[in-house]
């Protein structure tokens, strides 16, 4: 398994649609990342670098910092590592390729095969839904009450 994770960023057009744009790779150190960024660019030109505010950086040594929720459904759930949004985050995936991984969850869901999975795939596809009627403009499906807790910090892959 490899140690180096892609590291996405949300990126809201003008017309409002959501993009996933990747802007480096992480890779596992000790208990923490170090994320190398790539060479970006906005528009036809770079953008000067805005002033920064001194912030202490921890992502070396383990610590955590905490962060906002993503837009939209998705509770920070990525994408399954298959199809061309593999490893995605579920908010601000296209609603084709939401539907593409819905319809991957509902069959492992009719699987009796696959019930070790269940609860993992009711969790993505509750996510999934949600964001199709965020970008929808619809309400969002009532969240499920089968007693599962969340996802924790021990439920992580790595």
């Amino acid at each position: 398994m490899s140690d180096r994770f892609p590291v996405w960023v949300s990126v809201t057009r003008d017309d409002g649609r959501v993009e996933q744009v990747r802007v480096g790779s992480a890779v596992k150190t000790g208990e923490g990342f170090t994320i190398a960024f790539d060479s970006m660019t906005i528009g036809s030109s770079p953008m000067s670098a805005a002033p920064r505010a001194a912030a202490p950086a921890r992502a070396a040594s383990g610590t955590t910092a905490s962060r906002p929720p993503p837009p939209g459904g998705g509770d920070g759930l990525l994408l399954p590592n298959y199809g061309r949004s593999k490893g995605m985050p579920v908010s601000g995936a296209s609603v084709q390729d939401l539907e593409f991984y819905a319809n991957g969850a509902r069959r492992t869901l009719a699987d009796p095969g696959k019930a070790r999975w269940h609860d993992k795939e009711k969790q993505l596809l509750a996510a999934i839904e949600a964001e199709i009627a965020r970008q929808r403009g619809e309400e969002p499906p009532p969240p499920s009450d089968d007693g599962i807790p969340p996802p924790g910090d021990e439920d992580a892959p790595f």
